[in-house]
């Protein structure tokens, strides 16, 4: 791929990194109000710098943007590598977006450790960036694994009853995927040293010589490092940590584990699974589009008998991850396109309802679904945003839901016609359990013991607003959106041959 390098300055390392220099101002601080400040200017900053950035993204190209190389171990091939386009990039705004909102909504709802809380969470966003980021695999392995140390703190100090066994399940599930991916890397850098005499561990060099790559030896490093892409997604049946992880952590955390860091996996297929592996891929496709499509159904199945909001949720990301796995192995640009902006929509959406989740359960410390009645007319604001946020999570036409649900049918469809009626039921399911919930907590037999209770303030409301606007632009105007990844994603597609 060509790259579009950024003239006059590291732009993604000041994205990247700012964040972590914040983090640590934040640990050093002498009180929480300091820390606090730090932590909005550690995730406000690298926002806006994002946000005008936008301007100079060439939306056209194919290749990496705003590239920048140096060299780290020279005698291995391992160098300080980093760009973006059009998969990655939207991915990186996310993180930004979702990272700062997360901490706007935390501050002052968080009374323990409140410096190293802020710490955690910057330090966590330098690992997702750099996820998106990283061009060298092992920059890449080493962001992989950062992200793990911040978020079992986040859910294993500061979550719930059952934080330690949600945070060490995550952690034990996650350690076990990195550890086929890393034998995979030192296998391919392998490869890599036989076909050319030289190391490296660029991502580029790698794809270069991937058709001297054995196509049965491909099967197993793309399955190596789809075993751990998978449980980051995470696909059936390697889901279970996530309901637990979800259920106990704080709501800030919940909000980015399911707006930014279940779309590491998802990523990682499009990255580095099809483009390095790709004679691999095609074989393992079948495999990867069964649990695609057991993720939907029996995601949604699992959502709707839960009694417990923030389970019910968790299990909606399975089911519409689901969507994503199925639209990547579909191998057609429809697919590609709805999985790529079904990434973002439900970042945008699910990390909205894990917000709804949160400011209910601090107002009341209830989250089962019978606990609820009739709170239209005590919160109207907070029923209207949360029915709105079910409405995208639906797949309603015009909110951005539709969209990528609507493209990953229709690559299904040019797939296989039977992908295409399998996945267009879980949007029925994701229909009956959604709306089951929004009539039975919002125009339910009203409890008498929730009289009284607030609306949403104006910080609440301000925290979703931004996320109301993309819901509504993604929904009526795709357009842009889509044309980002474009290029980027027929890239891709175009090694593999189904």
């Amino acid at each position: 791929m060509d790259a579009v390098v950024l003239t006059g300055g590291r732009l993604l390392t000041l994205l990247v990194f700012m964040p972590s220099v914040a983090g640590a101002l934040c640990a050093l601080s002498r009180s929480s109000r300091a820390a606090a400040v730090w932590a909005l200017l550690g995730s406000g900053v690298p926002l806006i710098l994002g946000a005008a950035a936008v301007c100079g993204f060439d939306a056209s190209a194919a290749g990496f943007q705003w590239v920048e190389r140096v060299d780290w171990i020279p005698s291995l091939g391992i160098s300080y590598h980093m760009g973006v386009d059009g998969v990655s990039w939207p991915l990186v705004l996310l993180t930004l977006l979702l990272t700062f909102l997360s901490l706007v909504y935390s501050i002052g709802r968080i009374q323990n450790a409140t410096r190293l809380y802020y710490a955690s969470f910057l330090w966590l966003e330098t690992g997702l960036m750099g996820v998106f980021c990283a061009l060298d695999m092992i920059l890449f392995f080493v962001f992989w694994e950062w992200v793990l140390i911040p978020m079992y703190f986040i859910i294993g100090y500061w979550g719930g009853a059952r934080r330690i066994y949600a945070a060490l399940k995550f952690f034990l599930y996650t350690m076990l995927g990195s550890a086929f991916m890393l034998v995979a890397l030192l296998v391919t850098a392998h490869l890599y040293h036989q076909a050319t005499g030289a190391w490296s561990f660029d991502w580029a060099d790698w794809v270069a010589i991937r058709d001297t790559i054995d196509p049965n030896l491909q099967l197993w490093l793309f399955s190596a490092f789809a075993f751990s892409f998978a449980i980051k997604v995470p696909a059936w049946p390697f889901h279970t940590w996530l309901p637990d992880a979800h259920t106990e952590a704080p709501t800030a955390g919940s909000v980015i584990l399911a707006g930014v860091l279940l779309k590491m996996g998802a990523y990682g297929f499009l990255r580095f699974g099809l483009p390095l592996f790709p004679e691999g891929a095609v074989q393992a496709a079948p495999v990867m589009v069964g649990l695609g499509l057991a993720g939907i159904l029996l995601g949604a199945a699992a959502s709707y008998v839960q009694t417990d909001l923030k389970k019910l949720v968790a299990y909606s990301s399975v089911s519409h991850m689901g969507f994503v796995v199925l639209g990547i192995f579909s191998f057609t640009l429809e697919g590609a396109a709805g999985a790529t902006i079904q990434m973002v929509n439900h970042g945008l959406s699910t990390g909205a309802l894990f917000l709804m989740v949160g400011i209910i359960y601090e107002r009341t410390h209830k989250r089962g679904v019978t606990d609820f009645g009739g709170l239209a007319k005590t919160m109207p604001l907070y029923a209207t945003v949360s029915v709105i946020l079910v409405l995208s999570s639906v797949g309603l036409p015009g909110l951005n839901g539709f969209v990528g649900e609507f493209l990953v049918i229709a690559g299904a469809m040019k797939a296989r016609p039977l992908y295409a009626f399998v996945s267009a039921l879980g949007v029925i399911l994701a229909a009956v359990y959604l709306l089951s919930m929004v009539r039975k907590v919002f125009w339910g037999e009203a409890n008498a013991n929730l009289h009284g209770l607030s609306d949403l303030t104006w910080r609440e409301t301000a925290v979703f607003l931004p996320l109301l606007l993309f819901i509504v632009v993604i929904g009526v105007y795709p357009a842009p959106f889509l044309e980002v990844s474009e290029g980027a994603l027929k890239a891709i597609l175009e090694g593999v041959a189904p």
